[in-house]
């Protein structure tokens, strides 16, 4: 059981992402460390925070 990170597109459209960014770990108050041990995918070279991604950590984060 994983999360899956989303990545928005133009006209609105969105696509499975690579990973969670740094900004969105932080926001759940999560470091890289914490987020490997709990399999969590990680995109380090996305700088950008959106807000679907940071409620599905929270989600998850509930029921682990």
């Amino acid at each position: 059981m994983s999360a899956q990170a989303t990545v928005e597109k133009k006209f609105g459209k969105t696509r499975k992402g690579r990973g969670f960014s740094g900004d969105e770990l932080r926001e759940v108050e999560l470091d890289f460390q914490q987020a490997l041990k709990l399999r969590l995918p990680i995109d380090k070279r996305r700088k950008t925070t959106h807000a679907e991604n940071v409620k599905a950590l929270k989600q998850f984060l509930r029921k682990k």
